[in-house]
């Protein structure tokens, strides 16, 4: 409880938010936007801003409400949310708004004191220098910049939150008396300016920085004694008040004065409808910029006291000296020395319009990316994520599109430096924070959701029933680092045209040990499949013995939605006995309808990769299209890239002519995926050995791929695979089912 006594409530909230909405631009530009763009005009600028302003009030409130918000404001709820490599970097765009924010107010304060200076220049005569030095904005901005920031510091964010009751009740004596104000009286003498041609995107760039207000309140966040109440509560109330108020000074100034009094920006068109304006509305105007001033100067050294708390910076000692602050309530003393500075830099530039749209930029992009975080959060359903508080995923991707949208409209060229100057900034700091959260992580609840509905889509979805096929392969190995002929071979597959699951097989019991090692060699594995861009997924099985896991593999639903279709071994030709328990559980892989691969592998391992070699035999119709187009499933890859397929179809002499007839008859029917260009026939004497003439034949091919019969695998067992010395790798290939392309 005593930690509470000196925290803040609701008010100050709604207080810090409305004085900001209803400041500088109310005075002196909103009149400019009606006399240049009209009534409608204004009105859509209005509701487009109020289109950004909404969507970013529910997003800050619902996450705002998600956990306990600390110091440091809207920086904290985005770096809580996208991690602090991301935060910070919005939270540097965010930072230099607000600090560019406390200039523009400044300059905008000057503005105030034109009456005065008009009524001493029209009865007092200066010398040159005098009156040079009295026309300047900085003669008033300069001095006004450190005498707010002097009573800031010296007495702390209670007295300028105090200062705010005071503004606020003058700011809506100002207000009352202009809505009671009467139509400016035009006579013969009124001189009235010219209307300047202004597009409506020009406008809305240099009013937009009325409606950030919404944001100002959370600065305070680390001073409220709930803010999960007083955020929501206190910015919503703000930003739907203030856009009525706008709507309906709107509506008062289009009908109080003709077009060109209210574009002219040297007077204050309010002024001359409001019942004593010319003291009221400039009194208004000056309460209204001081109270957004001390807003931006409160708010902008807490978020950089709070990235450099979260030691972001990549000098160590920054991080110290801009973290530390002064007396009990820990004011962030050196941060407001830098704060300061910026602004005192964008107060000698002097120009009110430009620094609104750099302003109206950077708050684009906090905007934005405030959106993106709450429309991310709904999509991923992270259980995690439970605010009290709670917005609609499409209000909040409708308030990022716009806010995206709106740069490039407003100013692309501002737009793209921006959005390069953001991209510098988190690579930066990615790079100095390579152990912090990034935004890679980001999108891993959302992938996964997104993930989880496709696959469900896919097994809801009728399924064609047709005889077009695609690999979907399965390799199961407990060779992965003795060779990595599987591994390459499941990465060609899965490249383009297939899907791939490479499983690694461990022997032993599950326990806690075992599991612990399955996860280090997955990861290994993974590093493996990043090192050579493969698209393959990777598990492991631990199991006592080899067929259990095969067993479980068969039984694995596919990763691409569609059912696992092939199943893929490897042993080395130099231990035949490897090729034992895939021979001894065939029937069981049969069971399961699956086609079978078998990579028979040798030292040359898949040589120069120029050559691929498909045999086919009389009997082989079935494997045929299967051979053929794993053939072109491998060589789509890269590293495939200048390789030959050839196919190599053996017959008796007495059948030849009519096989050589039934193949381009099969080509033609667009059954077989090849050219004749690329068939070599080769009669087989009776006397003669397949084998003997595939040793002839492929003794320079890269890869081999050839079928086997399962009447064959039951009569010879592993004697199929066996006398294939001196030859690279073989694909043996069997399929229950013909393919074919469509």
């Amino acid at each position: 409880m005593p930690e509470n006594q000196n925290k803040f409530g609701t008010t100050p909230v709604f207080f810090t938010a409305i004085s900001t909405i209803l400041g500088a631009i109310l005075f002196l530009r909103f009149g400019f936007s009606v006399g240049t763009v009209g009534l409608g005009g204004t009105i859509l600028i209005v509701i487009i801003g109020h289109a950004v302003t909404i969507p970013t009030a529910m997003a800050l409130s619902e996450i705002a409400t998600n956990f306990k918000v600390e110091g440091g404001g809207a920086y904290y709820i985005i770096s809580r949310s996208f991690g602090l490599v991301i935060g910070a970097t919005i939270g540097i765009a965010l930072y230099l708004s607000q600090a560019i924010s406390v200039a523009f107010y400044i300059i905008a304060f000057t503005e105030a004191f034109n009456p005065v200076f008009d009524w001493l220049f029209s009865h007092y005569d200066f010398v040159p220098w005098a009156d040079w030095l009295l026309r300047q904005s900085q003669t008033i901005a300069i001095p006004a910049l450190f005498l707010l920031t002097s009573i800031v510091l010296t007495k702390g964010a209670k007295l300028g939150l105090q200062t705010l009751y005071w503004v606020v009740a003058i700011l809506t004596i100002s207000l009352i008396a202009f809505f009671a104000g009467k139509p400016v009286e035009i006579t013969p003498a009124t001189i009235i300016p010219e209307v300047p041609e202004v597009s409506m995107f020009t406008v809305f760039a240099i009013i937009f920085p009325a409606f950030t207000g919404i944001i100002a309140g959370l600065g305070l966040s680390g001073d409220l004694k709930d803010p999960g109440k007083s955020i929501p509560l206190g910015t919503l109330t703000a930003t739907i008040f203030g856009m009525v108020i706008y709507i309906l000074i709107a509506i008062k100034l289009y009908y109080a004065a003709p077009a060109g009094i209210l574009a002219d920006t040297h007077d204050l068109a309010m002024a001359k409808i409001a019942i004593q304006g010319e003291w009221l509305i400039p009194l208004g105007l000056a309460a209204a910029t001081i109270s957004s001033a001390i807003g931006s100067i409160l708010v902008a050294p807490r978020t950089l006291q709070a990235m450099a708390k979260d030691n972001v910076f990549p000098v160590g000692g920054v991080n110290k000296l801009l973290a530390s602050g002064r007396g009990k309530s820990d004011e962030p003393f050196n941060a407001y020395v830098i704060t300061v500075v910026i602004a005192l830099f964008f107060i000698l530039l002097g120009k009110l319009d430009a620094v609104a749209e750099i302003i109206s930029m950077f708050f684009m992009v906090t905007y934005g990316s405030l959106c993106l975080i709450s429309f991310m959060q709904h999509f991923a359903a992270d259980p995690s994520y439970r605010p009290r508080f709670k917005s609609k995923w499409y209000i909040s991707l409708f308030g990022a599109v716009s806010c995206f949208g709106l740069m490039f409209f407003m100013n692309s060229g501002y737009a793209f430096v921006s959005i390069f100057v953001i991209l510098g900034i988190y690579f930066s700091l990615n790079f100095v924070n390579s152990d912090k959260k990034n935004i890679a992580v980001i999108f891993q609840g959302v992938m996964y959701q997104l993930s989880r509905k496709i696959h469900v889509f896919l097994q809801k979805a009728e399924k064609e029933d047709n005889k077009s096929w695609r690999p979907s392969a399965v390799f199961l190995s407990s060779n992965t680092f003795k060779r990595l002929d599987a591994f390459n071979l499941n990465r060609w597959i899965a490249y383009k045209y297939g899907f791939g699951t490479y499983i690694h097989h461990i022997d032993g019991y599950l326990s806690k040990r075992t599991n612990q090692d399955a996860r280090k060699i997955k990861d290994r594995i993974i590093k493996m499949a990043r090192a050579t861009k493969s698209e393959v997924y990777i598990d492991t099985l631990i199991n006592t013995n080899f067929e259990s896991s095969i067993s479980q593999v068969v039984q694995l639903p596919s990763i691409s939605g569609t059912e696992n279709n092939l199943l893929i071994f490897d042993h080395s030709r130099d231990n035949p006995e490897e090729i034992e328990t895939i021979v001894e559980n065939f029937k069981l892989i049969q069971a399961a309808n699956f086609d079978i691969g078998i990579l028979s592998t040798s030292e040359m391992q898949y040589g120069l990769m120029r050559q691929i070699h498909v045999w086919l035999t009389p009997k082989d119709y079935e494997n045929a299209n299967l051979m053929i187009l794993l053939a072109y499933v491998i060589s789509a890859h890269p590293d495939w890239k200048d390789g030959v397929i050839k196919v190599f179809s053996v017959f008796p002499n007495d059948n030849l002519g009519k096989e050589k007839e039934k193949m381009r008859n099969l080509i033609s029917a667009g059954q077989l995926p090849i050219s004749m260009n690329n068939v070599e026939f080769i009669n087989r004497d009776e006397s003669q050995d397949s084998k003997s003439i595939i040793k002839k034949y492929s003794a320079e091919a890269d890869l081999i791929i050839a079928g086997f019969l399962s009447e064959a695998l039951k009569k010879f067992g592993t004697d199929v695979f066996a006398g294939y010395e001196g030859l690279c790798n073989i694909l043996f290939v069997n399929t229950e089912e013909g393919k074919r392309i469509k």
